[in-house]
């Protein structure tokens, strides 16, 4: 594992909390992750945060065992949470934006569902 947070690997890194001797992401996945987000820091730490929940949900789930007890889904969506706040802090920096444009009735009815399912109706 390479942990340089002056590289943008680094960064990501840092950001998604693999800074730890025993990596979670090897250096050519942190690689694929900026590359699949345009070069985006925040936005690949966002991507690896989501992994790693989705792992937390795979491995963990939900285990009882006398006083013991696991509870991956939660720990996943606190990730994901975290997930959140970096695509917000990131914005909109890979340089587009999408509208979504009602042709007939029927896609119109699905963006109003839709509308409301975002909390935007």
């Amino acid at each position: 594992m390479t942990y340089d947070p002056a590289t943008d690997a680094g960064k990501v890194r840092l950001l998604c909390t693999d800074t730890a001797t025993v990596e979670i992401f090897t250096d050519a996945e942190i690689a694929v992750f900026l590359e699949l987000n345009g070069d985006s820091v925040l936005f690949a730490a966002a991507m690896a945060l989501d992994v790693i929940a989705d792992n937390e949900i795979l491995v963990q789930k939900r285990i009882k065992l006398l006083d013991l007890s696991t509870d991956g889904p939660s720990e996943a969506k606190e990730l994901r949470a975290g997930a959140d706040s970096l695509r917000l802090q990131a914005g909109n920096d890979l340089g587009f934006d999408y509208v979504e444009n009602p042709v007939d009735v029927f896609s119109l009815r699905e963006k109003t569902i839709k509308d409301y399912l975002r909390g935007l109706a």
